[in-house]
């Protein structure tokens, strides 16, 4: 195949695109950042046609919205913190599910291709949110320095061990929690992206560039990517599940934190 023919594999360009608006500024708008904006954009309007004029018996787009809903706040929220603790904290582990969720969603949406969730800035984003969410709970409830010593300080062990245990558990609250919670979103979509587009461009050049007899590893290639598109649906709606599902466990964590 001669240099520049043939399809090109996917790069860490495609997470770098040029500006579309305001380049050069604070406020520059790329491909992701646009594709981001009307994810939310589009989130927002399901949930205010849904719920607009809201009826006793739910029927259609209400219907989807308040089962949607009552999955967040049944299966996630009040499933971890108990039915008080879960309706207190269901506006933030739902918007964590819905915005991961939506954002992802992009990624096997035509025209869009892409999850802006790919790039770290928005896993960041939602990270640091679930991050200041759980401190700024168990500072309320204990005050800074009983929440600090009960989140770092491991009882009933050996003095000694204690240089060597508060360093761990401090990294293990403060810095590993949402170090995890951000890289794992962003490397399931970067990874699902790069693969999605590397099973549809094979079949491209199967069918089209790789010349006789190549047709089958196209009809190979299509098939590949379909069933990948699928699991890529799972993997979206997992990554919202688990990352609200975090949320509400490291909430839980520092509601009881004095039971370390």
């Amino acid at each position: 195949m001669a240099a520049g023919e043939g399809f090109s594999p996917p790069t860490l360009a495609d997470f770098n695109p040029p500006a579309i608006l305001f380049g050069g500024t604070p406020f520059e708008i790329d491909r992701l950042i646009m594709i981001r904006l009307i994810m939310v954009a589009a989130l927002l309007l399901f949930f205010v046609i849904a719920l607009r004029s809201p009826k006793l018996v739910p029927r259609g787009v209400q219907n989807v919205a308040e089962f949607a809903i009552d999955f967040v706040r049944i299966h996630i929220a009040e499933e971890i913190l108990g039915k008080e603790q879960g309706r207190r904290f269901l506006p933030v582990i739902a918007t964590i599910f819905f915005i991961v969720l939506a954002t992802n969603i992009s990624g096997v949406t035509p025209f869009l291709n892409i999850s802006s969730n790919g790039r770290i800035a928005m896993p960041m984003v939602l990270a640091l949110f679930a991050w200041g969410t759980f401190v700024y709970v168990g500072i309320k409830k204990y005050g800074f320095l009983t929440y600090f010593k009960s989140s770092v300080v491991v009882p009933n062990v050996p003095p000694a061990l204690h240089v060597l245990l508060i360093p761990i558990e401090f990294i293990s609250t403060f810095i590993l929690r949402p170090f995890t919670l951000m890289v794992r979103l962003m490397a399931n979509m970067l990874a699902g992206h790069i693969l999605l587009v590397l099973f549809f461009s094979s079949a491209w050049y199967f069918f089209f560039e790789a010349g006789n007899f190549t047709a089958i590893f196209g009809v190979a290639s299509v098939a590949a990517a379909i069933g990948f598109t699928f699991f890529e649906l799972l993997v979206i709606f997992l990554q919202a599940y688990v990352f609200a599902l975090l949320t509400s466990v490291y909430i839980d964590t520092s509601l009881h934190a004095d039971s370390h």
